[in-house]
């Protein structure tokens, strides 16, 4: 059966609130509300519809009478301060990570992955979906370092625990990588790495072999180290780290990036 030329290059139609957040202009709950409150047209006619189906290269989408267009792509790093909530926005009006890039007159990032409220260290940022799809998917399995602070003073054999996992609430959890890192009269640091992110994953380890975590501290997301960027600070990446995060899969296009080189 031969395909018309004008099926083979038609763009695929996408749902409205997706479009939003892929062209980097809100995240996908944000989208919903503007859609849902009349502040979106298609071709000039107000949408109510999130799940519309558009072309975002054809359509002419609208936001308060504003034409949209797709931002540059921008990728970052953070130091993240405990205590606050990796999220774009919280339901119970908690600080959240976005509050570091305050005044930054940056395009809208969403956070790549997580750090829970209490953890601190290398959280990524970027606008691009499809990167950031790249590295938090499960088969992309991309080491995550941490140095763990525990209520004990460890030894290789807990390591050799740590290693080996537990089941936790029915669910199978182990790192990678564990070492003890340097231990004091009455707690130690573990360096462990995971290529997989379980919900409070080493936290939940930890409790089940009974130890208590004291602090927890991303230091590396694959190759790219957290090194001495101050906490709450942020850097854009260079093109090199950006690469090497998350290689593309087809040929890189040439579409503008913000980076640092």
């Amino acid at each position: 059966m031969r395909t018309s030329n004008s099926t083979k290059n038609s763009s695929p139609r996408t749902g409205l609130a997706r479009v939003l957040s892929k062209l980097g202009f809100c995240s996908r709950s944000r989208a919903w509300a503007l859609i849902e409150s009349g502040r979106v047209r298609v071709n000039g006619a107000i949408q109510h519809n999130p799940e519309t189906r558009v072309e975002s290269g054809r359509d002419r989408i609208e936001v308060d009478g504003n034409k949209l267009r797709a931002e540059a792509k921008v990728y970052l790093m953070l130091n993240k301060p405990r205590g606050l909530v990796t999220t774009t926005s919280d339901e119970k009006g908690r600080d959240t990570v976005l509050r570091c890039f305050e005044g930054s007159r940056l395009p809208f990032v969403s956070p790549v992955g997580r750090l829970d409220k209490a953890s601190e260290g290398l959280l990524l940022f970027t606008n691009d979906t499809a990167w950031a799809a790249r590295i938090t998917e499960p088969e992309s399995h991309v080491d995550k370092t941490y140095h763990v602070q525990v209520d004990c003073l460890a030894d290789e054999a807990l390591a050799r625990r740590v290693q080996d996992g537990a089941t936790v609430e029915g669910e199978f959890l182990a790192a990678k990588r564990a070492s003890v890192l340097r231990c004091g009269e009455k707690n130690s640091w573990l360096g462990i790495v995971l290529d997989e992110g379980r919900n409070r994953h080493i936290r939940r380890l930890l409790a089940a072999l009974g130890v208590n975590v004291l602090r927890l501290v991303r230091t590396a997301i694959g190759s790219l180290q957290l090194g001495s960027l101050a906490k709450g600070q942020w850097r854009h990446l260079t093109r090199a780290e950006v690469s090497a995060l998350a290689p593309t899969r087809r040929n890189k296009s040439r579409s503008a990036v913000r980076h640092a080189d």
